[in-house]
Parts: structure tokens; C-alpha cells; sequence
């Protein structure tokens, strides 16, 4: 038992010995660089890891967060892309508990009144690009848009989205067949399908792209309110 001032203090020293071990684990975590720079966190929830990529090569080095990224297994919801944007968002954040970004990507073909619009995971899953091109063989109207929305959860639970489109063609798949349905869509203006061009030039007038900017800027703003 250990005295001190002439008292008995009731514990072992074993128990202090444990105590002093926990308390210097806890101050050690408390100190860290990661402990202290937590607010200038944000998390991609997504587990494609090529998509993660062009965000990081798109956002750049200027962004006044560090990005990481956790694979979570998010519900598949229905609805309007807004809708689904926000939901998604909402379900990240109460499994992250911290800043956290989800992305929801749209096809939305003209002649088929915006389908497959936020479906186009599943279509693109069971047709792959040529398929998703022969939706539209008895259509003379071969126009479509893609759509990229961001939905940021900040630390007060709130949702703002953020959405970027490119218009275009869908075509005969060209290029690598690598990257979603990036092989059938040729953006207007361009020669080139997305598969086609060079990620320089795609990362500079893709709906991602645009959607991304929107949220740097946003980013930098919070970055310069908390500074």
C-alpha cells in the first residue's frame, strides 16, 4: 500500500504505476500534431480509390485541409439528387462524427427524360458502357449531362451541396474502359471521350471538376473564419 505524508493512500503500487501509464498515453494523444491539427480535417467517404485520386489531383495542394478517407457501406437510397445527397451525407456523418463529404454522380440522358440520372451505378453494373451507349439506338437525340454533387457535413451537422455539370454526346465507348462511363461520354466541344483525354485536361472541365471548385472555395472560407 503506498503512504504518503505519513497517510495511507488505499492503492498498490502496481495501480499507481498503471495510472501514471494511462495519464502519459492520454497527454501523449492530447499533444500529438494529429490531435491538434483535427479541425483541419475533412473525410471523402468512398472506397474508390481511382475516384479518390482525382479529387486529391483536382483539389490540389492549396487546400487548407488535410483529406483522408474511410470506405463506409452507405444505404442506396431513392430519389431526386438532392435528396439522396443529403441523406447520404447525414448517415456518413453520424458513423465519421466529424467533417466528412460524400459524392453522388449523375447521368442524365435528354431523351430519356434524365434516367438513368442517380441510378447510373446499377445500369452502368449490368450494361457497362456499350450498353449504356445502346439505351439510346432509336434515339436521334444522343445528348446527355453529367452531373457531380458534393454534399459537405460540417461540425454543426449542417449539409451544403455543392454541383458541377458538363454537357455531351454518349458514344460508341472510346479509350480505356477503366473509369465508370467515362469511355462513352464525350463532353461538348471535344473530340475526345473522358476515357480519351489526358487526366490533366479531363480534371479541367469535368462535372467533378466543377462541383470540387465550388467546394475549395467553401473550404477556404471555414479555413479563414477559424484562423
Amino acid at each position: 500500500m503506498i503512504r504518503y505524508c505519513g497517510k495511507n493512500l488505499g492503492f498498490s503500487k502496481k495501480v499507481l504505476i498503471y495510472s501514471v501509464s494511462v495519464f502519459s498515453n492520454l497527454l501523449a494523444v492530447q499533444t500529438s500534431p494529429m490531435a491538434q491539427n483535427s479541425k483541419n480535417m475533412v473525410t471523402f467517404v468512398t472506397g474508390n480509390i481511382k475516384k479518390l485520386e482525382e479529387i486529391k489531383q483536382i483539389l490540389g495542394p492549396k487546400v487548407p485541409f488535410e483529406i483522408k478517407h474511410q470506405k463506409i457501406d452507405l444505404p442506396e437510397l431513392q430519389g431526386e439528387m438532392d435528396d439522396i445527397s443529403i441523406k447520404k451525407c447525414d448517415e456518413a456523418r453520424k458513423i465519421v462524427q466529424d467533417r466528412v463529404v460524400v459524392e453522388d454522380t449523375c447521368l442524365c440522358f435528354n431523351a430519356l427524360g434524365g434516367l438513368p440520372g442517380p441510378y447510373v451505378k446499377w445500369f452502368l453494373e449490368k450494361l457497362g458502357p456499350p450498353g449504356l451507349n445502346k439505351m439510346l439506338a432509336g434515339f436521334e437525340d444522343k445528348s446527355a449531362k453529367a452531373v457531380c454533387t458534393f454534399a459537405f457535413g460540417d461540425q454543426d451537422g449542417k449539409v451544403h451541396l455543392f454541383r458541377g455539370e458538363t454537357h455531351g454526346q454518349i458514344v460508341e465507348p472510346r479509350g480505356p474502359d477503366t473509369f465508370g462511363w467515362d469511355s462513352c461520354f464525350q463532353p461538348d466541344g471535344y473530340s475526345l471521350t473522358y476515357a480519351e483525354m489526358p487526366k490533366e485536361q479531363k480534371n479541367q472541365i469535368s462535372h467533378r471538376y466543377k462541383a470540387l471548385n465550388k467546394l475549395r472555395e467553401h473550404l477556404v472560407k471555414i479555413n479563414a473564419t477559424e484562423s
